[in-house]
């Protein structure tokens, strides 16, 4: 089968960043695809205009963008993590009594695949096929959370990246980096009000063979109502048991607290 060398070095480079743990110099790329410097530069700076890559200027470093991302996890992303996920999202909203969702990150936005909603309960926004700002709901920072750090300043560069929907939550990159420290040293995600007024939600990452996140499981209840930490036990319980199908790597259990 003929081969296209643009198509090929490309995908050499995917590759190559794909097997780095943080973004890498220039230099580096180059030699190890192969590639003389100033081709390897035209190909990534290709490559970062369509979102594969991202260029660390201050760093003079390249990795993986978030286009790369969407592109590794759309297996999972599609039928089959719906597939594995529908039963114990049931489980979850029987054992909870509240509405509970399955969404992905597509962009500075999360996508909701899977709602399962609680008797009783009203109609929230997280239908399926709806997206939020990412940074706002509990599945969105669970998401985030779990991506490399370069990854979410690619995403959320300067104060312009924030969407204001209540008049609450990160509006600039200190603050969002702020709420995901928090977000990884409790082991779960949270929020209050940032969404919709007067409900909360608490969410975890399903992750895969890398430990990145391939979609998020969250409930949604009436703020106030329960305790936060009692409802991410079992959120957890349940991304892990959808990680462990994946084949994906747990994070090291947190437990709530």
């Amino acid at each position: 089968m003929p081969q296209v060398p643009a198509a090929t070095r490309t995908l050499r480079v995917l590759r190559y960043l794909a097997t780095r743990p943080a973004p890498v110099p220039l230099a580096d790329i180059a030699r190890a695809c192969d590639l003389p410097r100033s081709s390897a530069y035209h190909l990534l700076t290709a490559m970062a205009d369509e979102g594969f890559v991202t260029h660390l200027a201050d760093e003079h470093r390249w990795g993986l963008g978030v286009a790369a991302f969407e592109v590794g996890s759309g297996y999972t992303r599609q039928e089959p993590l719906q597939r594995i996920a529908r039963r114990p999202l049931a489980a979850l909203v029987d054992e909870t009594g509240q509405s509970a969702h399955l969404a992905v990150l597509h962009g500075r936005d999360v996508l909701y695949l899977l709602e399962e909603r609680a008797p009783g309960r009203p109609p929230l926004v997280t239908d399926v096929g709806v997206r939020l700002p990412a940074h706002l709901p509990a599945s969105g920072r669970a998401l985030l959370a779990a991506l490399p750090a370069a990854q979410v300043r690619a995403l959320y560069p300067d104060r312009d990246a924030f969407v204001d929907r209540t008049g609450s939550g990160p509006a600039s990159p200190g603050a969002l980096r702020a709420l995901l420290t928090d977000t990884r040293a409790r082991g779960w995600a949270e929020e209050e009000g940032e969404v919709t007024a007067g409900l909360a939600g608490v969410a975890a990452s399903v992750l895969d063979h890398n430990g990145l996140p391939v979609a998020a499981i969250a409930l949604t209840y009436p703020a106030g109502e329960e305790s936060a930490a009692d409802l991410a036990a079992g959120v957890l319980r349940t991304a892990h048991l959808l990680t462990r199908r994946l084949g994906g790597r747990p994070p090291t259990p947190i437990l709530p607290g």
